[in-house]
This record gives C-alpha cells, sequence and structure tokens, in this order.
C-alpha cells in the first residue's frame, strides 16, 4: 500500500540543492539521523506565503507569526524527510552516503585514499560537518559492499569505534566501480554553494537498499529496512524477471539464528537469537551474537539477568577479537539447558527486531514492502541496461562512421582536392564534396565536426595508413553493434544474463550469515516458576525473598503475590525482596484472580461468611475484604465443604457448637459483606471435626441472607 505526504512537498523543488540546516549529530547522515534544529536555513524557508483573509480583526488563522511557524515547520519537515534521514528508493542511498560515493568515484585511482581527504572532499557537496560524514563512511564501510577498507575501521561486534579518519584508508570496491557509477546516466545538479555538480541519484544496476539496509528517523515517521543477502536479492531479480515466485528474508552480518514466522515481506519482525555451544560441563560458549547487539551489551544483559538470580553464573570471560567468542562460566547447581533457555529468555541473547520500509519515492515519503522495493529496483535495472545499451549503440554507430570517413578519405585520396585550395572554407567544402560522392557508404550525413576530423589526420598516420587492419576493426565493430541491437530487442533476456553472470562472479564473496531456523518461544513463567523462594519474618515483620524466616512459597519473579491482613486489608504486589508488612499477614500467596476464598469476619458483633475471588488489582494499591473495623476470625483458600464452629461461653446459652456448609453461599467479589452467619461469640473454627465434638454435638448451622 502506498502512504503519502503531499502536503509536506507541494511546491518544492528537487532539482536544486537545499541550503544546509544546522550542524547535525554525527549519526544524522548515517543509519540513525537525528533531527535539525534549524527551521531557517530549510529551502524555501525564509519567505513565508502571503496571507489570506480580510476584515477588521486579526484572527488565529490570520497570525503572521503562526502562518510563519507552520509554513518553515512543513519546509523543515520536508528537508529532514527526503534530504536527510529516508533513503531514495531509486539507488538506496541517503544524500549523504550518495556525496561519499561521489567523491570516492570522482578520487579513484584504484589506490587507497585517506578517508580525511574523502571527508573533506564530500565537505564540497554535504552542508554539515565531517563528524557526520565522517561517520556515514566507516558505517557505509562496515556493511562490506562498496567500500573496501584498510585500517582500524570500528569492531562490529563489539561496538568499539573507528580510528581517527587521518589513520584510515578507503577505495571503491570493483563491485562498485562496475555497478553504481556511469556518468553518461548521472542526473546533475549544482552542490548547496553552487561551485559544483553533485549526482541526484546513482544509476545503480544492484538492489542496494535492501543489500545495505537502512535505518532513519525524521519528522512524523521512521523507516527500518532489515539487510538481506546478495545472493538471494539477485537470485530474486531472476525470478521476478523469469516471472516465477520467491521468498526474501534478512541476513545479519553478526550472523546468529532466526525465525522468520512473523516476517511479513519486511513490515513485520523476526527473532534472532545468538548462537552458542556448551564445552565442558559447567560452560557456555557464545559464537554468534544477535543483529543490533555487541558484547558488551550482551554481557551487560548476562550480569543483570544474574543479579536477578534468572540464571546462575559465576564469571563471564570475553575473548571477541575477529570472531565473537564469549565464554560463560555457569554455577555447579546450573544446567546447561536450562541456563541456555534463561539466556534466551531474560538477555540479549535473543532479541526481536522489528522492520518498516519507509522510502522516498518520486519526492514523496512512500510506505512498500520488500518485494514491491525489489520489483522497482528490477524495472530500474532494466531501464539503466536499455539506457546503456542505448548508449553502446550510438558510441559504436559514431565509431564505424569515424573509421568508414577516414577509410574512404584515404582510400580515394579524397586529400588530394585541397591542394589547389587558397583558403579554408574552400578547404572544408573541398572535402565535402569529395566524401559526398561517397554517401551511400556512410551510415549517417556528413557534419563538420567530421570534416574538422578529416582535416586533423596527419601526413605521417595518411602515409602509413593500413587498410586491411582498418577494415578489420569495422568489421569487429559491426558484430558488436549486431550483438547490442539483439540485446535491444531481447531486452529481459540480457538483464537475466547480466544478473546470472554478476551472481556468479560475486555472489561467492556474500554467503548467508544468518541461519533460519524455527524455535518455540521460550515459556518464562515456567523457567521461573521456583526462581524466588518468599520468606515471612513474622517477629520483625518482614516479607521478601531476601530475608530469613519460615518458608512460604516458591514463584516466578514474573508472577504477581497478594498479601492479606488480619483487619481484612490486601494488597496485590510484586514479588519484593524484604518489605515491611507487620506482624499480622494472616495469608499471602501468589495472585491467581479466580481463585474461590473461604471468608468469616466479625463486625458489630455479627459474624459473616464469604466466597469471593479477589479479581483483578491494581498494583500496590490497598483493598480491603471486609467491612471498616472488622475482625478476620477464618481465612482458607481451599475451599472447605465444612466449618466446625465452637462458641464462647456465654449465660443461658444452649448451642455450643455447630457444623457450617460454606458452599451455601455464592462465590461473589471481594467487595460482598457476604451472609450472617451467627450472632454469638465463635471461640475457634476449623476444618477438621474436633476430637471431643460428638459429646458435644450440635445442631447444623444455617447461613441467613440478607
Amino acid at each position: 500500500m502506498k502512504t503519502e505526504q503531499p502536503t509536506l512537498f507541494d511546491g518544492l523543488d528537487a532539482g536544486g540543492a537545499p541550503a544546509p540546516a544546522a550542524e547535525p549529530d554525527a549519526a544524522d547522515d548515517a543509519d540513525a539521523p537525528a533531527a535539525d534544529d534549524a527551521t531557517g536555513d530549510i529551502p524555501g524557508g525564509s519567505t513565508p506565503p502571503p496571507a489570506t483573509g480580510g476584515g477588521g480583526g486579526l484572527h488565529q488563522e490570520d497570525d503572521p507569526l503562526r502562518r510563519l511557524f507552520d509554513f518553515n515547520f512543513l519546509q523543515y519537515a520536508s528537508y529532514v524527510i527526503r534530504d536527510r534521514a529516508i533513503p531514495d528508493l531509486q539507488d538506496g542511498l541517503k544524500p549523504v552516503q550518495r556525496r561519499i560515493l561521489h567523491s570516492l568515484f570522482e578520487n579513484d585511482d584504484g589506490k587507497f585514499i585517506k578517508v580525511a581527504n574523502i571527508v573533506g572532499h564530500s565537505m564540497q557537496y554535504h552542508p554539515h560537518g565531517d563528524v557526520s560524514i565522517a561517520d556515514a563512511l566507516v558505517g557505509l564501510a562496515n556493511k562490506g559492499f562498496l567500500i573496501e577498507r584498510q585500517g582500524n575501521f570500528g569492531n562490529l561486534y563489539t561496538g568499539d569505534p573507528a580510528a581517527a579518519s587521518r589513520y584510515i584508508e578507503c577505495r571503491l570496491t570493483e563491485l562498485a566501480r562496475k555497478e553504481v557509477f556511469n556518468p553518461e546516466l548521472t542526473p546533475m545538479v549544482p552542490s548547496y554553494d553552487g561551485r559544483r555538480q553533485e549526482p541526484v541519484s546513482l544509476p545503480s544496476k544492484l538492489p542496494l537498499l535492501l543489500m545495505q539496509g537502512a535505518e532513519g528517523i525524521a519528522v512524523g515517521l521512521s523507516t527500518r529496512i532489515l539487510p538481506h543477502n546478495f545472493g538471494e536479492l539477485v537470485a530474486a531479480q531472476i525470478a521476478i524477471l523469469t516471472k516465477k515466485p520467491f521468498k526474501l528474508y534478512p541476513d545479519f552480518r553478526q550472523g546468529g539464528l532466526m525465525e522468520v514466522s512473523e516476517y511479513d515481506k519486511g513490515n513485520g519482525r523476526v527473532r534472532v537469537r545468538a548462537v552458542i555451544e556448551p564445552r565442558g560441563e559447567h560452560t557456555l560458549v557464545i559464537r554468534q551474537i544477535p543483529f543490533g547487539t555487541t558484547t558488551d551489551t550482551l554481557i551487560a544483559s548476562i550480569e543483570l539477568a544474574a543479579r536477578k538470580k534468572q540464571v546462575h553464573v559465576k564469571s563471564i570471560d570475553d575473548f571477541t577479537a575477529e570472531l565473537v567468542e564469549i565464554e560463560v562460566h555457569l554455577a555447579e547447581d546450573q544446567k546447561l539447558d536450562r541456563a541456555i533457555q534463561a539466556l534466551f529468555a531474560f538477555t540479549q541473547c535473543e532479541v526481536a527486531v522489528a522492520g518498516r520500509v519507509v522510502v522516498i519515492d518520486d519526492k514523496r515519503p512512500v510506505e512498500l514492502d520488500v518485494h514491491e522495493v525489489l520489483q522497482r529496483n528490477t524495472k530500474s535495472l532494466v531501464d539503466i541496461l536499455h539506457r546503456e545499451l542505448k548508449g553502446e549503440r550510438a558510441r559504436l554507430l559514431d565509431e564505424i562512421h569515424r573509421l568508414t570517413l577516414v577509410q574512404l578519405f584515404v582510400e580515394h585520396r579524397v586529400y588530394k582536392s585541397i591542394e589547389t585550395c587558397d583558403t579554408y572554407p574552400k578547404v572544408k567544402q573541398a572535402v565535402f564534396d569529395g566524401m559526398n560522392q561517397f554517401r551511400d557508404q556512410l551510415r549517417r550525413d556528413l557534419t563538420h565536426a567530421d570534416v574538422d576530423m578529416l582535416l586533423a589526420i596527419p601526413i605521417r598516420r595518411i602515409s602509413l595508413f593500413d587498410l586491411a587492419k582498418n577494415k578489420k576493426e569495422i568489421d569487429d565493430l559491426v558484430r558488436e553493434l549486431a550483438e547490442v541491437e539483439k540485446n535491444l530487442g531481447r531486452l529481459t533476456d540480457y538483464a537475466i544474463r547480466y544478473l546470472k553472470n554478476l551472481l556468479k562472479t560475486y555472489g561467492p564473496e556474500h554467503p548467508r550469515l544468518t541461519q533460519i531456523t524455527s524455535f518455540e518461544a521460550v515459556e518464562v513463567r515456567d523457567l521461573t516458576a521456583h526462581e524466588l523462594q518468599v520468606r515471612y519474618d513474622r517477629q520483625n515483620g518482614y516479607l521478601g525473598h531476601s530475608i530469613t524466616g519460615d518458608d512460604l512459597f516458591a514463584c516466578s519473579s514474573l508472577d504477581r503475590i497478594v498479601i492479606v491482613w488480619a483487619d481484612g486489608r490486601y494488597k496485590v504486589i510484586p514479588p519484593p525482596d524484604k518489605l515491611f508488612v507487620d506482624q499480622n499477614v494472616i495469608y499471602c500467596a501468589v495472585a491467581n484472580r479466580d481463585k474461590v476464598m473461604t471468608l468469616v469476619y466479625a463486625h458489630e458483633s455479627i459474624t459473616y461468611l464469604k466466597r469471593f475471588t479477589f479479581g483483578g488489582a491494581i498494583m500496590n494499591k490497598e483493598y480491603s475484604c471486609t467491612q471498616p473495623g472488622a475482625k478476620v476470625l477464618f481465612f482458607d483458600a481451599d475451599d472447605p465443604a465444612e466449618l466446625y464452629v465452637s462458641y464462647a461461653p456465654e449465660k443461658n446459652q444452649r448451642i455450643h457448637q455447630q457444623v457450617f456448609d460454606p458452599r451455601d453461599a455464592t462465590v461473589k467479589s471481594a467487595k460482598t459483606r457476604g451472609v450472617r452467619m451467627t450472632y454469638k461469640t465463635i471461640s475457634k473454627i476449623s476444618t477438621a471435626k474436633p476430637r471431643n465434638w460428638e459429646a458435644k454435638a450440635g445442631p447444623k448451622g444455617c447461613l441467613m441472607k440478607f
């Protein structure tokens, strides 16, 4: 589906280069741009549109300051979206990346060039600071396709930064030289200061947008395009041209294991796991890490999980250099299988990576999917190949025409006719007349440029002219022309052959690094069901899993527990480390909103019984399951079938004990008052029959509803 924002771009001229905005952060022009703070430097931002509206008073919509801000904000937003943060669909590059590659191409002599020199040259085109250009160049080089590196360009695995740009060198790769640049097909516009010409887009025959991936944050929208495998992209382009189905999935330079069930052609998400191998009985080795993480962030997440006792780790050793190698030494009581599952569940050994494909197409932001992007890239490839073939045909025709002219000029001694001419115009006319005799052997009419070329031939060349060699060159060019004409007539077949050759030449250099597999999501609650042991120190009134006291129950850090006090108050909280709850706690367990509780409480000389469920509750908010001022006499979570009630002795009292069936009471919410049980003072309630109960048998109790 195509999503456009035409109002942001109405009236803007994409052909001209905008003036610079305020100095950005270093990451602005790379894959994670931040917005500029200035608005006055945005193209067209200095002159707002004239006011429309008439009349007497100054209404809000006629406020010139409001109109100034509205207009300049739209100009600023459009500039950040189109010229800073979002890549172009045509060549897959952001402006800073395009300017860097153009600078490398202009300075390319096959040798390595100081990055600082390329940064300085790029500043002739890019109206921002050298730091942002250097960071963008390093990021582009580390993607491994277009720029060859020499020196310390940082470490993708550890996150270490690159050396200063004066110490490192770079140059274009062979892939970039051959498949990205063509000066004859490159549209140019003046640079921001008008002194030089810079490309609007590069005629790239590669699907760079999907090869390299991109990230950007603009005003009101963002993009995150995940990188894909070079060989798979080229194979998919062949499938598009042959009208066959294809599938594409991301491929990350960090490697790892990837689950793609939620991947929706670039707009869904994938789950990526580290590659973890056991070594011995108590050691795990991490060999590959997920996309978007570094060894430092991964180790920090493992240490945090260890502090939370989610995984029992003794020590961690990082031996990462050219390849990732992190040793995780486990406690002796930690099983390897459970430790691996815990690492996936609680650390960055497993991450979810979401994508959203937003690009600039025809000067406007649009939201596409990966398949649509590749189909448009393939269409662009066919168009570029078509224009290259037409240019090659024109070149061959001109060369054949030139060689034919030289052959006729020398073979028929047309140059003899100029010996009697006393002026240059007469010389040219003599050549025109002499060569026009052979018009039927030429591919086009003679021009003044052709005559000037013939007159510039030195006498030495004429005297040593090799007619057989010249004819052979013409015959070779004619055969080449026939091949070009054939390719133009069967353009799709030519594009398929081109892609197959591309795959054969460069495919082995870019194997798939991320393994596509399927894995079940880790059930974190089951994994941590006995993670914490909650204890109650009744003497001092503390509750938690980091104290000494009576063991209550084991639970997960993801669980919520409910605490009930003797006056009927209750609260739902996360499992605490150490929490003061006083000595009057009568119930504490893992919260279950649907579990039936049985409660007997006394309030104003009346005893009530109720069966209820806690239901939903706001975390850390105090509630009450009794009436204010009540006293809880009995609380049970096992839903008993009978209650044996003994009464306190009183004068003239005939009934001293009774049996009640709690299930006669309907299960309701915690807010209900309950049913009336008795007016007598209760001395004891139990769920088991007391020993002397038969000797003092009493009538069955009756619950009275209000």
